[in-house]
C-alpha cells in the first residue's frame, strides 16, 4: 500500500447519495497520476522494459517513476486551480502521448520552440482525425471528469495534506532511485533516450527550459560580427553584377538523393546539369529551429547555442558589411531571426504555385526572373523552401509530378504504408530537383548577371525506420537519416572566370566529409569577401581557386 492517507480534509457539508463517500483531493492526484502513466507512456514503458527486462529492477524503477509523476499531479492538483491544472496535465499527456508513441516525436527543448514558431499552414497537418479521437479519448473526457467530479475539499487542512502527499510522494521516488542510484544512473546516462519519453514530465521541464531561454534572450544585444568585411579583387572587378542564389532546403535527407547513389534517381534534372554534389553533409541539428541558425552562424554546431547564435551578428550581415546587397524570401516557416537586420519577405501567392492555403516552390520561379531583370548589385538570395517538410508530403508536389507511386495522400500516416510514405516523399525530392533545375536554367539563359546557385538542405527526415517519422529527434540520439543532408553547387561558366575556381577541383573533394560548419564560410569564399571572421581551413572553395593577381 502507499504510505499516504486514503480519505483528508472535512467531510462535505451535504451527505453524498445512497451513502457514497465523495473521492478525495488525494484520490483524485492518484487517480491521475496512474491514468497518465498507463495511457500515455506505450513508448516510456517499453524501452523501459527493453533495458531492464522483466524483474525486480524494472518494478523498482517503475515504482521510483510513478512516485516522482505522482510529486508532479500533487503539485498541479493542489491550491484554487487544481481543476484546470489537473484538466490542462490530462490534455497534455494525451496530446505528447500521442505524437511520441505514433511518431516518436520527443518533446525536447527544441521541439517546442519548434511548436512555438510554427505557421498555422504547417501545424494543421499535424492535427489530424486520429490525433483529435486519440486526444478526446484519452485527454478530453478524463480532463471532464476531473473538472465535474464531485470532491470533499476538505480546506486549508486538505490543502496542507495534499501538499505533504507531494513531499513524501518525491522522497519515496527519490529514496527509490538512491537504493539502487549505481545502477539506475548508468541507466540514465546511458539511456537518456528513455527519460525522453516520460509523459508528461519532458514536455514539462522542456516547456520550462524554453521560458528560461526566452526570458535570457529577450533583450540581448546583438554584437556586430565580420564588420572588417569587404570585397575581395576578383568580386571588386567582376564586369557585371555577381549574384549567388542560396537555396535552403528543407527536410531533404541524404540517404533519398539521387545523386548520392538511392536507388532512385530522385535528381535527374540536377545530374544532367552537371552540378557539384557533396555526398557527405551533416547537419547542426534536427529540426530548422536549431540547424538554420546555426548554419548562418560561425560558431559550429559544437559552440553553437540558441542564446550565442542570437547575441551576434550571422552570415548575412557579414555580407552586407562588405557591400553586397541580401535578400530573404521565404516559403516556409520565417527566418528565424536570421534576416531580422536585412530585407524579408514571404513569397508572393501565385495561381499555378498556390492551392490548399500553402505555396509549392515553384512561386520561387517569377521571384528569380523579377530578380534577374532588375539587379544591379552584387547580391546573395537567400530563398527558403518548404521542400519536403512532412507530415503532408503530398501537397509538396502538383498531381502531375507524382513519379513514384502509389504515394501517401493523408497528412494521417496510419491511413498509408511506409511504401506509400516513401513513395510521396521521393516525389516531394524529385519536385525539388524540378524547381532547383528550372532555376538553373534562368541563370544560365540570361546575360545581365554572373550566376551561383548552392543548396543545402536543414535537416533530414525520418520515414518510419525503427518507428520514428518527420524530424526533430534529440541530436543525442537521432539517427543518420534525420542528420545527413544533401548539399549541391552550380557554378556557370562566367561565375567560374569571374572567381577563378575550377569545378574540376571542387569535383574531386566533393565527396569529403563536410557539414553545416562550412557554409559559412564557404559562401564568402565563394564570394571573394575578405574578413577576418572567414575561417579558411572551412572554406570548402577557395583552396580551388587560382591565385588573383
Amino acid at each position: 500500500m502507499f504510505p499516504f492517507p486514503l480519505s483528508v480534509g472535512r467531510a462535505p457539508a451535504t451527505a453524498p447519495a445512497r451513502g457514497r463517500a465523495l473521492p478525495s483531493v488525494f484520490q483524485i492526484n492518484l487517480a491521475v497520476t496512474s491514468f497518465l502513466l498507463i495511457a500515455d507512456n506505450a513508448t516510456f514503458w517499453a524501452r523501459a522494459l527493453g533495458i531492464f527486462g522483466p524483474g525486480a529492477e524494472l518494478l523498482l524503477f517503475g515504482t521510483a517513476i510513478w512516485a516522482l509523476t505522482f510529486f508532479i499531479v500533487a503539485l498541479f492538483g493542489t491550491g484554487p486551480l487544481r481543476r484546470p491544472m489537473l484538466a490542462l496535465l490530462l490534455l497534455l499527456g494525451a496530446a505528447t502521448g500521442y505524437f511520441q508513441d505514433r511518431l516518436g516525436v520527443t518533446m525536447d527543448r527544441d521541439m517546442i520552440e519548434n511548436v512555438m514558431t510554427t505557421t498555422l499552414s504547417e501545424g494543421r497537418h499535424l492535427v489530424t482525425p486520429g490525433f483529435l479521437i486519440h486526444l478526446a479519448i484519452f485527454g478530453l473526457l478524463p480532463a471532464l471528469v476531473v473538472l465535474r467530479l464531485p470532491v470533499r475539499e476538505g480546506g486549508w487542512r486538505a490543502a496542507a495534506r495534499s501538499g505533504l502527499s507531494a513531499v513524501m510522494a518525491l522522497a519515496l521516488g527519490a529514496g527509490l532511485v538512491m537504493a539502487d542510484f549505481k545502477t539506475l544512473s548508468a541507466v540514465l546516462r546511458e539511456h537518456k533516450e528513455l527519460v525522453s519519453a516520460w509523459q508528461p514530465a519532458m514536455p514539462l521541464g522542456s516547456a520550462l527550459r524554453y521560458a528560461k531561454l526566452r526570458v535570457r534572450t529577450h533583450d540581448l544585444t546583438v554584437a556586430a560580427l565580420g564588420t572588417d568585411a569587404q570585397k575581395g579583387p576578383l568580386l571588386a572587378a567582376a564586369p557585371k553584377p555577381v549574384l549567388t542564389v542560396l537555396v535552403v532546403g528543407e527536410t531533404a535527407r541524404a540517404q533519398n538523393w539521387g545523386l548520392n547513389g538511392y536507388e532512385r534517381d530522385t535528381t535527374p534534372k540536377l545530374r544532367a546539369r552537371g552540378v557539384v554534389n557533396f555526398s557527405d553533409v551533416e547537419s547542426c541539428g534536427t529540426a530548422t529551429a536549431v540547424s538554420m541558425p546555426c548554419m548562418f552562424s560561425n560558431l559550429t554546431r559544437k559552440g553553437y547555442s540558441h542564446e550565442k547564435g542570437l547575441a551576434q551578428e550571422n552570415l548575412l550581415d557579414v555580407l552586407a558589411h562588405a557591400g553586397v546587397a541580401v535578400e530573404w524570401w521565404d516559403n516556409n516557416t520565417g527566418d528565424k531571426d536570421i534576416a531580422a537586420r536585412l530585407p524579408s519577405a514571404r513569397v508572393p501567392e501565385t495561381v499555378d504555385a498556390c492551392g490548399e492555403g500553402e505555396c509549392t516552390d515553384a512561386a520561387f520561379l517569377p521571384l528569380l526572373d523579377r530578380t534577374l531583370a532588375g539587379m544591379k548589385d552584387d547580391t546573395v538570395l537567400v530563398l527558403h523552401q518548404i521542400g519536403s517538410h512532412g507530415p503532408a508530403y503530398h501537397l509538396r508536389y502538383p498531381k502531375a509530378f507524382e513519379r513514384f507511386s502509389p504515394a501517401c495522400q493523408s497528412a494521417e500516416f496510419s491511413r498509408c504504408t511506409d511504401e506509400e510514405i516513401r513513395n510521396a516523399y521521393d516525389n516531394s525530392l524529385a519536385f525539388t530537383d524540378h524547381i532547383l533545375a528550372a532555376m538553373i536554367d534562368r541563370l544560365a539563359a540570361q546575360d545581365r548577371v554572373i550566376p551561383a546557385l548552392v543548396y543545402v538542405s536543414d535537416h533530414g527526415e525520418s520515414l518510419g525506420e525503427n518507428g520514428l517519422y518527420l524530424h526533430g529527434a534529440p541530436r543525442f540520439m537521432a539517427p543518420d537519416t534525420q542528420t545527413h543532408v544533401p548539399m549541391v553547387m552550380w557554378l556557370s561558366e562566367a561565375f567560374r572566370s569571374t572567381m577563378r575556381l575550377d569545378v574540376g577541383c571542387l569535383q574531386a573533394h566533393a565527396a569529403e566529409p563536410a557539414s553545416h560548419d562550412n557554409l559559412f564560410h564557404s559562401v564568402l569564399g565563394l564570394m571573394d569577401i575578405r574578413t577576418e571572421v572567414r575561417d579558411t581551413s572551412l572554406d570548402r572553395v577557395s583552396s580551388c581557386r587560382a591565385s588573383a593577381s
